[in-house]
């Protein structure tokens, strides 16, 4: 019997491979009484023939590879884990951060929730429209990301308002699958949502996206903000879409997500975002309307698909049955155009006077950064605002006026 037979059980595929780039030796396994026997032409004969060369090498690699498979072997594993290089999951998100104008209370659970998490927190009061707390404002500063599945509560909007679904309409999502407005908010179905965008189609879309405060800046008087950017036509990979299950082509930045959460918080009044950043501005602040939106009446719809969000579905790490009721969305993707994850979750609680908005966002190259793992962060956050009876009815102007005396 050949030495190659001799070998151990691991070693026998490599052996085998040896011989089939070999195929003089592969043939040398035959035994000279068996080519005889058999009427077989000599190896070295054969081996002058290039094609059945050919022909004993494929030979000897398919037989490799069943003996592979029969052995046990596994085949190497394939890694589906994408890694951006130079983008960061950890970091120290305060670095840069000037804190003298944020309501202490709110920033420091911020901060305390946020951790060492490349991201970004921005907490807004609903009905005034005053920024509470930028954490990294760097990051919230910048010119914008994909908004992945946070564009959502926008197409949803626009398809009640334009009549194209109701809350009872069923999509098919799947082969036996059919969901309803509420189930796909709650499980960010992609399919439901880019059957919506279809039938709305670019123009509608992007109209509602700008009504809604994107591609313009929603702040008053703040220099350092950014109007995001909203594309002049759909992708180009996976059209409109993508465009309304993913966000593609649009950029957008925590302020704006902050206005859409106040706006469908307080019941269609669009607030110009202030930060005001001396005493008197303070002490004197008043609220800007910037718009008032008619979509009053859709709003429970929306509601609905965002609170079973917090409840069993994306943002389900959010949800504190002990706290304030909290409603929200969340958005997980591949940012196309800086590289890298994204993690969304853009928020308001409680549902039936709203105090606070918090909108998440955090970046990074690992599976960590997520939109669920950004509901998580913001849990944190109403959990301890709870616990500090934040929550607790209070004239906010008196609590504008504590904070800034804690800050001077």
């Amino acid at each position: 019997m050949s030495y190659l037979y001799c070998l151990p059980l691991l070693n026998r595929n490599l052996a085998l491979i040896y011989h089939c780039a070999a195929p003089y030796q592969f043939l040398t396994l035959m035994t000279w009484s068996m080519y005889k026997e058999n009427n077989l032409l000599r190896p070295t004969i054969m081996l002058r023939k290039p094609a059945i060369r050919e022909v004993i090498a494929l030979f000897c690699l398919l037989f490799a590879g069943a003996i592979g498979i029969a052995s046990g072997a596994r085949p190497p594993r394939r890694s589906h884990r994408r890694h951006a290089r130079g983008v960061p999951s950890y970091s120290d998100p305060t670095q840069y951060d000037q804190t003298q104008f944020d309501d202490p209370v709110v920033r420091q659970i911020a901060v305390n929730a946020l951790g060492h998490a490349n991201g970004s927190v921005v907490a807004v009061d609903p009905e005034t429209g005053r920024i509470l707390t930028i954490v990294n404002q760097k990051m919230a500063f910048s010119a914008g990301f994909e908004p992945c599945s946070t564009i959502k509560p926008v197409i949803a909007l626009a398809g009640l308002k334009e009549g194209v679904i109701t809350r009872d309409s069923m999509i098919k999502v799947g082969r036996r699958r059919y969901v309803d407005l509420t189930e796909a908010m709650a499980h960010s179905n992609n399919e439901f949502f880019a059957q919506v965008g279809a039938r709305l189609g670019f123009a509608r879309v992007e109209e509602y996206a700008r009504l809604l405060g994107l591609g313009s800046r929603v702040g008053y008087n703040i220099p350092e903000e950014q109007p995001g950017a909203l594309p002049l036509a759909p992708p180009l990979f996976g059209g409109i879409g993508r465009m309304s299950s993913f966000g593609s082509g649009i950029r957008i930045t925590p302020f704006q997500l902050a206005s859409l959460a106040s706006t469908l918080a307080n019941g269609g009044t669009e607030y110009y975002l202030q930060y005001p950043r001396t005493v008197a501005e303070r002490e004197n602040f008043t609220p800007r309307v910037r718009q008032q939106l008619n979509i009053a009446p859709l709003l429970p719809d929306l509601r609905e698909g965002m609170l079973a969000a917090v409840l069993y579905g994306t943002a389900k790490q959010s949800y504190d049955p002990d706290g304030e009721q909290t409603l929200g969305k969340t958005g997980t993707c591949n940012d196309e155009s800086l590289g890298g994850r994204l993690g969304w979750f853009v928020s308001y609680a409680d549902e039936a006077h709203p105090r606070i908005v918090v909108v998440v966002l955090i970046r990074g190259g690992s599976r960590y950064v997520s939109g669920p793992h950004a509901s998580e962060i913001a849990g944190r956050m109403y959990r301890e605002l709870s616990v500090r009876n934040y929550f607790v009815e209070e004239p906010r102007n008196s609590r504008y006026a504590a904070s800034a005396g804690a800050s001077q």
